[in-house]
């Protein structure tokens, strides 16, 4: 039997590229893992189209994506902010493609209040990088200062987002699109299906961690919280995110039968 490949959706006005070595970290951790990294429309390889103002939507577009592509259901989906937002709800409205959700530093309502979503001290910064983010510089180190909380240590990846914003621009209507489908998601009062993981990072500065604990209590799932990364928790320790999901999927090395 084919293992179902693991799909990798990003966050908010991000594409593919910011997963920068993650997918390979992941490859190490589960070597028979096919990994695919679609982009979201407005991003990235489809930044010319214009975003879906819902998450609806954006499953809609993501299913259509795998269905062009030749990938057949069911589907892993390893998915972070905006992008486990989509992952939630393909889990609900097409349980039977998805075989497990891993959803890193997310939020849903009706779970959290926006306050706790969102953190008010980024709402100016993401404004400005919406409608006048100035260098795509200036744009990409105000993003890494919101989202890792190991910002010396990304000076390389740094350049690799410059690069990506100046190749592929997100637009500002897309931008907002994809702000007003994050703030209109309100996701399933249970589990959508019975195999889902939380990872969040206790000291994420841009969504406050009770997001997920909130999500873990109302879905009876299980939480694992990384005591000091940021937003950007597969950028800033990513050997830790494939292992917590090793762990979960496949059971200790040491397990009977592992």
């Amino acid at each position: 039997m084919t293992t179902p490949p693991w799909i990798f959706l990003r966050g908010l006005t991000r594409e593919a590229a910011h997963w920068g070595g993650f997918p390979a970290v992941f490859q190490r951790a589960m070597p028979t893992a096919r990994i695919v990294t679609p982009d979201l429309p407005g991003n990235g390889q489809r930044h010319r189209e214009a975003s879906p103002a819902t998450v609806a939507g954006m499953v809609a577009a993501c299913r259509a994506e795998l269905a062009r592509q030749g990938i057949a259901p069911p589907v892993h989906l390893l998915a972070m902010s905006l992008g486990a937002m989509v992952a939630a709800e393909w889990a609900r409205v097409a349980p039977a493609e998805v075989a497990a959700c891993v959803l890193i530093n997310t939020s849903f309502r009706p779970f959290s209040p926006l306050r706790q979503r969102l953190l008010a001290h980024n709402t100016p910064t993401l404004l400005r990088l919406a409608f006048a983010p100035g260098s795509a510089q200036d744009a990409e180190r105000a993003i890494l200062r919101m989202t890792s909380n190991r910002v010396q240590a990304h000076e390389p990846v740094l350049q690799d987002w410059v690069a990506a914003r100046v190749q592929r621009p997100v637009s500002a209507a897309n931008a907002l699109r994809q702000l007003v489908a994050a703030a209109r998601f309100s996701a399933a009062p249970a589990a959508p299906i019975p195999k889902v993981l939380l990872l969040a990072s206790e000291h994420d500065h841009l969504v406050d961690s009770r997001c997920s604990r909130a999500i873990a209590s109302a879905w009876h799932c299980p939480l694992v919280m990384h005591p000091s990364a940021g937003h950007d928790l597969p950028l800033d320790d990513p050997a830790w995110v494939a292992d917590q999901v090793r762990r979960w999927w496949q059971g200790p090395p040491d397990a009977p039968g592992a």
